[in-house]
């Protein structure tokens, strides 16, 4: 059956008036989350109908479980984003079959291997992840600082610098759909090239203009050691291996020093931004199974969830104001009652939600099967995607 389809007029007069008269809001919508045919043209006319799509699939979901919610329930939760809103990714893909996508908004890969070999196998899937919608974060502390020998031609390594330009570039290349890409590069604060990583995105052209790395944040990886070390004035000892007990080189700079200067920096251009990692590892949760796989290594690119490698993050919020009895008034109280209630149907939800992206794993991996490219050009795409759905199904 031909699904009725509009024009960008019809959709967006009807959209700006499901969002009372606000033009952007209705932009933002059609041009990222409402389901376009092979033709780019509309099958959603407004929200309610992307809200009516997402219910259905969801319930099907729920069908496999006990106890489980209605299409009319979930419909309910999701209507005028009222209760609970998924976010970007599940918004577009849930139940499109226009688009083969991933569900999630963004994933971590592993740290490139030191060689041109793992940094440019670390480059492809970025891509690969990228044109299915997925931003992607990984660190990048693995990689040899400059000046250490290698047996190419060149000799020597020009250090982390380059390769962030690289993987910020190819961030830059792919395009999403109306979506730009999104891309968290992270090093360990004790890399001896930590200077050139947090100063590399304020060097400036000859118009004076920020020209390097413009794909891409950059955060730091601070140890409770750095921080003890800045707090008492101390020395600080760079290494590479950052984690070895016997690095191939080390450095001594004064910690202080190097701390004003990050402090400089994020307040000139909001970078680098900082993750106190060992806190990090002390407090997530996925950290106590660091034993067999869920270890984090890095963030999503809005740093909102540290991850492991090939895991991702699907997100969905619940709307704070709606659980605001009398809202802005005097007598405003936040029900939280109704709060307890909604917030474990939206954990359900995103549950329901990893099982969707299961299956939409499997299609992208249909996909790439059938394209018809060798099988030795196609192999770092589909060996990612069998990591990416191992990781998904053993987390579940």
């Amino acid at each position: 059956i031909m699904a009725k389809t509009f024009t960008w007029d019809e959709a967006h007069s009807a959209t700006t008036e499901y969002f009372n008269g606000d033009s952007f809001a209705a932009d933002v919508f059609l041009k990222k989350y409402a389901l376009r045919d092979s033709s780019d043209s509309f099958v959603e006319k407004t929200p309610r109908d992307m809200h009516k799509r997402l219910a259905k699939e969801l319930a099907r979901i729920e069908k496999k479980y006990e106890n489980p919610m209605s299409e009319d329930e979930i419909f309910g939760l999701l209507d005028e984003f009222k209760w609970i809103i998924p976010q970007g990714s599940p918004m577009s893909g849930i139940g499109n079959d226009y688009q083969i996508q991933s569900l999630s908004n963004c994933f971590v890969i592993d740290s490139p291997h030191d060689s041109y070999s793992g940094i440019m196998r670390a480059d492809e899937e970025e891509a690969q992840i990228m044109k299915r919608r997925g931003g992607v974060g990984f660190d990048i502390s693995t990689i040899r600082p400059s000046g250490l020998a290698t047996s190419n031609a060149a000799r020597t390594t020009d250090g982390i610098g380059v390769f962030m330009e690289r993987y910020s570039n190819t961030c830059r290349e792919v395009a999403q759909g109306g979506r730009r890409g999104a891309l968290m590069l992270t090093c360990d604060i004790r890399h001896p090239d930590i200077e050139k990583f947090i100063t590399i995105k304020n060097e400036l052209n000859s118009h004076g203009e920020r020209c390097k790395v413009t794909g891409a944040n950059v955060s730091l990886k601070i140890t409770d050691k750095f921080m003890h070390a800045v707090m008492n004035d101390d020395d600080f000892m760079l290494q590479w291996p950052v984690d070895s007990e016997e690095p191939t080189v080390t450095k001594k700079i004064k910690a202080k020093q190097l701390w004003d200067k990050i402090i400089t920096l994020a307040w000139e251009s909001a970078e680098p931004g900082v993750l106190f990692w060992d806190s990090v590892t002390r407090t997530t949760p996925a950290d106590a199974y660091s034993d067999v796989g869920y270890g984090s290594v890095s963030t999503n690119p809005c740093s909102e969830i540290v991850l492991c490698p090939y895991d991702s993050c699907r997100l969905l919020l619940v709307n704070l104001l709606s659980f605001v009895d009398n809202a802005y008034k005097e007598d405003a109280e936040f029900n939280w009652s109704s709060f307890a209630k909604v917030s474990q149907k939206a954990q359900r939800l995103m549950d329901d939600i990893v099982d969707l992206e299961v299956e939409a794993i499997d299609r992208i991996i249909e996909k790439i099967d059938a394209d018809p490219e060798p099988r030795d050009v196609k192999r770092v795409e589909y060996m990612l995607w069998k990591k990416i759905k191992e990781k998904a199904i053993s987390g579940r």
